[in-house]
């Protein structure tokens, strides 16, 4: 009896064990997801951030603690503040639409994926299992950055501090081991004044991706907006010196016993505050460092080793202790400092409070807004009121008497609510023009305003006489000072200012040359560390660019020239090149493209002269030069640059014969077209004639040519024209008379033929024969050209029977 409820008993538990776990994680579960955002603020799942905003306003409103006495007030609040903060992160939203889980009630690592590979995929666990609560080092939560809070806050205040960001995410090892490191850098940066931001990558992949951090850990330096990524072993050391080399190399100038005069003196150019800082330390303090990058557009700052032999000079002048930094800060006096601090725990507030009260001159130049602007603010209350008592002054050493005793005067008179300052008129012309109502002015003058708006409105007053510096001056510009402090309404004048010029801003080339240095380290720096993730835009922007360009070239070098462009005609050289005449004279084998003003030439051999002749295909014409081996060079050079222009016409062939091998097939083909008269003896000389330059455009199938003569030297452009009207077809010799006939036949003998012992054919220099080809070729393509109509080609080898039959 005893021994059954024991086994009972033991059976029981494991059973009641499980249901009760079963039990609590479905309590676990459902006090998990009775949280809903949208239901709390009242919206939709596809409601925007201004409806969400609207909602949360509207309920925040309604229970607020401090308006509502409802017991339950204060819980609603939470919840209300807390499901807005859910939706209008874009990430955390994403998160709970796409899982329905918050920070809060969130698995460790689920938001990306339900199962956790690590340890080179040898070791596998679903970590939803173990049910973590989401948890952080609460140290490290106050770094955290959103991407909105990143862009309106971090991005901005990246150009008065440089910020070091680590990326990490969850279940990293590595992120891990460097974690007692980061927070020993951390500890030391942030009193010196770096910021420090953690970005996770699972919850911010937005914000990672325009960081360009696409894998855990990786750390980040951001200055002026520029990102720069660490790469060295992760020490503190490193990590030191990787945040000192983002700033600016020429922050802090070295100063000793040399320079130290040109170093104070250099508020005139620089309009800036000079500040020096005295300590033994060789190297320049990263806190002075960082200090100097925060006010580096109002203070020049300087750096005095008290360890080196030649600043003896620069101690004793200004009797330093050497047991403590010191820093001095001097304006217009270089002589003596305006304000000392000497303390050897220096702290970054200390030193952020004492720049920040002498950032400005005693009397600054107006060169730019934004120095107008803090110098002589707009008036917001009464007891802020401030007004600013402007010279307007030039920058001749005439002026400097005068600028001189308005800087004495304003240190004399300094006030809480008066700003000194003074202005170049011809710098600042618009704003002058303003307050002067004249185009210029030869003296300088004294203008008290106030700033009504930031839209430009003042209230001012000139102050009578001018200005300078004499001590009736002095006295009158006092005694209207005490009158505006006693009745405001003293500034009667009213009137809008222009932006002031800006006489700092850089060059546009000195612009372009920084903006193209930073995008040359950046890409430098991708390719060294291998991101080629973020440098594959940029590589294929260049590389696109690089093919267009040899694409280009490529191109042009292949491509035909152009035919279309006019070439002027060169003077004939002596000595001809070698490689043209060889060119020439292969012009019928060469299967090459054409170079320029020169075309294929195929010459009429026995071989080629059924196929470019007889046998031609319809539409098809060969044009033929006739030339002789002394003159061939010369001619076809000549040749080739009058039909270049037509050489691309698909249905023109052009060849040469040569005479000297076949000198009794050009009478036998004029023959042929033009019967010769009854005077027979003229066939020995035209068959002795000289026919060197004659072109004819032969159609072998319609069976007919025209002829061009060439151009005579010294006779009548008309006799030496290609004029072949003194042969006309058989078919219109027929209907006309025999008289006219014998007419054309008599012109015929007496021009187209020239006879034995003509002096002409041998005064004609060649390379002027084809002079007026180019024209004839014209009228060729027009289809212009008399025809002369033959019964049948002669052939080569039987040219001369040919001329014996006839």
């Amino acid at each position: 009896m005893t021994a059954r409820p024991t086994g009972w008993t033991a059976r029981a538990c494991p059973l009641s064990l499980a249901i009760f776990l079963l039990l609590s994680s479905l309590h676990v579960g459902q006090s998990t997801h009775e949280f809903d955002p949208y239901k709390v603020l009242g919206v939709t799942r596809s409601a925007s951030q201004a409806e969400i905003k609207r909602a949360y306003k509207n309920l925040a409103r309604e229970w607020h603690p401090d308006k509502n006495k409802d017991p339950g007030a204060e819980d609603m609040f939470i919840k209300i503040s807390k499901s807005y903060e859910i939706l209008s992160n874009e990430e955390r939203r994403a998160n709970f639409d796409r899982y329905g889980q918050t920070d809060e009630n969130q698995p460790f690592g689920q938001s990306q994926h339900h199962g956790f590979r690590h340890f080179d995929n040898s070791f596998y666990f679903d970590e939803a299992f173990f049910h973590f609560p989401r948890s952080r080092d609460f140290a490290d939560s106050k770094y955290m950055l959103h991407h909105a809070q990143f862009n309106s806050d971090v991005l901005p205040d990246s150009h008065k501090r440089p910020y070091l960001i680590k990326v990490t995410s969850e279940w990293c090892i590595a992120c891990i081991h460097i974690e007692p490191v980061w927070k020993e850098t951390v500890q030391e940066l942030e009193p010196l004044g770096a910021g420090i931001g953690i970005v996770d990558l699972g919850y911010e992949r937005r914000l990672a991706n325009q960081l360009g951090a696409y894998r855990a850990p990786s750390i980040i330096g951001l200055v002026n907006g520029r990102v720069t990524f660490f790469h060295q072993a992760v020490v503190r050391e490193h990590l030191r010196q990787f945040v000192e080399d983002l700033l600016p190399h020429n922050l802090v100038e070295r100063v000793n016993d040399n320079n130290y005069q040109a170093f104070l003196d250099g508020w005139h150019v620089g309009n800036k505050p000079s500040l020096l800082l005295f300590d033994q330390i060789p190297a320049v303090p990263l806190l002075f460092k960082l200090t100097a990058f925060a006010f580096r557009d109002y203070v020049h700052f300087g750096y005095v080793d008290q360890g080196e032999t030649h600043n003896a000079k620069l101690l004793r002048q200004f009797n330093i202790n050497t047991y403590a930094p010191t820093m001095l800060l001097f304006k217009e006096d270089t002589e003596k400092p305006v304000d000392i601090i000497q303390a050897r725990g220096m702290k970054k507030q200390l030193m952020d409070e004492f720049v920040a009260n002498n950032k400005f001159l005693q009397v600054p130049r107006l060169v730019n807004q934004q120095l107008f602007d803090e110098l002589c603010p707009v008036k917001q209350f009464h007891r802020r009121r401030k007004y600013c008592v402007l010279l307007i002054t030039g920058e001749d050493e005439a002026f400097l008497p005068g600028n001189k005793a308005f800087v004495d005067f304003a240190t004399v008179n300094k006030k809480d609510v008066l700003r000194f300052a003074y202005v170049y008129q011809r710098q600042q012309q618009p704003l002058c023009q303003a307050l002067l109502h004249t185009q210029a002015s030869t003296f300088p003058q004294v203008v008290i305003l106030e700033r009504r708006s930031q839209a430009g409105r003042v209230l001012y007053r000139s102050v009578s006489g001018g200005w300078n510096g004499s001590e009736e001056d002095k006295y009158r510009l006092h005694e209207q000072l005490e009158l505006l402090q006693k009745d405001p309404t003293y500034l009667s004048s009213d009137t809008t200012l222009p932006e002031l010029n800006n006489e700092m801003a850089p060059i546009f080339i000195v612009q372009w040359m920084n903006a193209a240095y930073d995008y040359i380290l950046q890409i430098y720096d991708g390719l060294l560390y291998s991101n080629w993730r973020e440098m594959m835009p940029i590589l294929s922007l260049i590389f696109s660019a690089l093919f267009i360009l040899f694409g280009t070239v490529i191109i042009q070098a292949f491509s035909e020239p152009s035919e279309s462009k006019p070439h002027k005609p060169k003077p004939k050289e002596q000595n001809t090149s070698q490689t043209e005449d060889d060119a020439s004279s292969r012009a019928s084998t060469s299967s090459r493209p054409p170079k320029k003003d020169f075309v294929e030439v195929t010459e009429l051999t026995d071989i080629t002269y059924t196929s470019n002749l007889v046998k031609l295909r319809p539409g098809h014409i060969n044009v033929v030069l006739v030339l002789t081996n002394a003159s061939k060079n010369a001619l076809l050079r000549k040749f080739a640059k009058e039909v270049f222009s037509f050489s691309g016409t698909q249905t023109l062939h052009f060849s040469f014969l040569n005479a000297d091998k076949h000198r009794h097939w050009m009478p036998s083909l004029l023959r042929s077209a033009c019967p010769a008269g009854p005077r027979e003896s003229h066939s020995d000389d035209e068959e002795s004639s000289d026919y060197t330059g004659h072109v004819l455009a032969l159609n072998g199938y319609k069976k007919y040519f025209c002829l061009f003569r060439p151009v005579f030297t010294g006779d009548d452009p008309n006799d030496s024209s290609s004029d072949t009207s003194d042969c006309k077809r058989k078919s219109r010799s027929r209907s006309r008379s025999s008289s006219h006939s014998r007419s054309r036949s008599h012109s015929r003998e007496d021009g187209a033929v020239p006879k034995r012992g003509s002096s002409r054919a041998t005064s004609i220099e060649v390379h002027h024969k084809l002079d007026r080809l180019g024209l004839w070729m014209e009228r060729l393509m027009e289809g212009t050209l008399p025809r002369l109509y033959v019964s049948s080609w002669p052939t080569l080898d039987n040219a001369s029977d040919a001329s014996t039959e006839s």
